[in-house]
């Protein structure tokens, strides 16, 4: 499932057998201060390759995961002093746009790009490309987190970043990165309106919501539900082979 972990031989051959390229996108950026700045890359790793294995398992899909790219957008949490990599959004859109022209070079027809962030939009770039290459499929799924939290948490608990689900997920997975001594109140009500969004003018500590409701049980319920969702949309990605540009409908 690893793309890394293949031959370039192997790599030909998977993708002249139609095989899915999955590339997740990650950033680096503070995460309040109980949780470590790369869980949007590690979350988008994991979560993504064992979708990809549970896919082939239970469907028969072959994907093959991109290494994370771990850096993108992040200008809202500058003011945070520290812990951030902030990659221009025109930059990131161009390194988006190269790696689906490597794959599409390579043979790959079908492309999913996960967004381990939810502030990297990337619709522009995608259309553009899928513009210039209508055989190649390139899918852009919005992240289903804020629908399996009210399934699975509590919706009357504000979340936004490294808040309940966050933390949850990292009690369950990675419990030994938690700063439990350091877990905040609750920030003020953002508006991801803003054009010129700083995490900093509604939240002290750098967290968007209440991260109080935590628990590692209601991790692994989030983690599964996130598992289970991007797994039905890999098999739904290879099961629209003749629907060129079409979103998977996972309803």
């Amino acid at each position: 499932m690893r793309y890394g972990s293949c031959t370039y031989e192997e790599i030909a051959r998977l993708a002249t057998a139609g095989a899915v390229a999955l590339v997740p996108l990650g950033c680096t950026e503070q995460q309040g201060p109980h949780l470590p700045v790369d869980f949007d890359s590690w979350f988008a790793g994991e979560l993504t390759i064992e979708a990809a294995e549970r896919a082939h398992a239970e469907h028969g899909v072959t994907v093959l995961v991109l290494p994370v790219i771990p850096i993108g957008p992040a200008p809202e949490h500058r003011s945070f002093g520290a812990g951030f990599l902030d990659l221009p959004r025109p930059l990131h859109d161009a390194l988006v746009t190269a790696v689906l022209g490597s794959l599409t070079a390579q043979g790959f027809q079908a492309v999913v790009i996960w967004r381990g962030c939810g502030g990297h939009d990337l619709r522009q770039a995608v259309t553009a490309y899928s513009q210039t290459r209508p055989a190649v499929r390139v899918y852009l799924p919005d992240p289903p987190f804020a629908e399996i939290w009210a399934a699975e948490g509590d919706s009357c608990v504000p979340g936004g970043h490294a808040d309940s689900f966050t933390t949850s997920i990292m009690l369950a997975r990675r419990p030994a990165l938690v700063r439990l001594d350091r877990i905040p109140s609750p920030s003020r009500v953002l508006d991801w309106q803003d054009p010129d969004l700083d995490f900093g003018a509604y939240s002290d500590s750098g967290v968007i919501g209440d991260p109080r409701h935590a628990s590692p049980e209601l991790g692994e319920r989030l983690w599964e539900a996130s598992l289970a969702w991007v797994s039905r949309y890999l098999a739904a990605v290879a099961g629209q082979a003749d629907t060129s540009g079409a979103t998977p409908d996972l309803k």
